[in-house]
């Protein structure tokens, strides 16, 4: 049985602005084993983000195949979707994406709300597995001592290890970060990284975007791009580890 996840082969996107079409990206092929941290890297405009919307069905393709677990993601319904977005992948953004004036607890409760399973009419048990399972999220990031805290009284860093807490909520196979250092100070920004490193040592799938070569340094593999299309694709030779984050200094 194949490991891998995601396979893609001639992929494009084009977006058609009152008869502008701009190609954001070209006849892109590749695929990403289960388990795998890859760092997709180019400067604005490269089509780096574009992919990662597309990759992680926030948007769909205009051409070419994508095949996710196995399985061709044209031919998955907007309710498969919003599914596999829920359940299988977890995002995390430059810019946060908290609710406002509310608690972290509540933002990371966020994705279970989504759920169907978990309704208003839950059982004292399913209500405390719930708990259990946000509690047990906290504690990855290091964030459990902050549970009541509201998103408005925390540090850049802060609000982005509760982004990373929500991602991680429901298990997903994959995490997408999309800049997630871009608007943190060093320390912050290597601690975030160390926590996506130790997810990915965890099992967790890891794709970030980045026009950082220090924090993409963090992957094990880095796909370059540039005008919307692959440059190079290559194996991360000197990472930097946990606990080493003099290259984002």
């Amino acid at each position: 049985m194949s490991s891998e996840i995601i396979k893609t082969k001639n992929l494009c996107k084009t977006y058609d602005n009152e008869g502008v079409l701009t190609k954001a990206v070209r006849g892109v092929s590749f695929s990403v084993e289960k388990g795998e941290f890859v760092a997709i890297m180019g400067p604005s405009g490269s089509g780096k983000s574009t992919l990662m919307q597309v990759l992680g069905f926030l948007d769909r393709p205009t051409e070419g195949e994508y095949l996710f677990e196995g399985r061709d993601t044209k031919n998955f319904s907007e309710d498969e979707l919003a599914s596999i977005r829920n359940k299988k992948v977890g995002f995390v953004f430059q810019t946060f994406n908290l609710l406002p004036r509310t608690t972290v607890y509540e933002n990371v409760e966020l994705p279970l709300l989504y759920e169907r399973t978990l309704s208003p009419s839950l059982s004292r048990k399913e209500r405390g597995s719930k708990n259990e399972i946000i509690i047990r999220a906290l504690k990855a990031v290091m964030m459990d001592h902050r549970t009541n805290y509201m998103s408005n009284q925390l540090s850049g860093g802060e609000k982005q290890r509760v982004a990373i807490a929500r991602a991680l909520v429901n298990n997903p196979e994959i995490i997408f970060a999309d800049e997630p250092t871009g608007n943190l100070d060093s320390k912050s920004g290597i601690q975030v990284m160390e926590i996506l490193d130790e997810l990915n040592d965890a099992g967790h799938t890891i794709i970030l975007v980045t026009h950082e070569t220090q924090t993409a340094q963090y992957a094990k593999r880095i796909i370059s791009m540039k005008d919307g299309g692959i440059i190079s694709d290559e194996k991360v030779v000197e990472r930097v580890k946990l606990g080493d984050g003099d290259l984002l200094k």
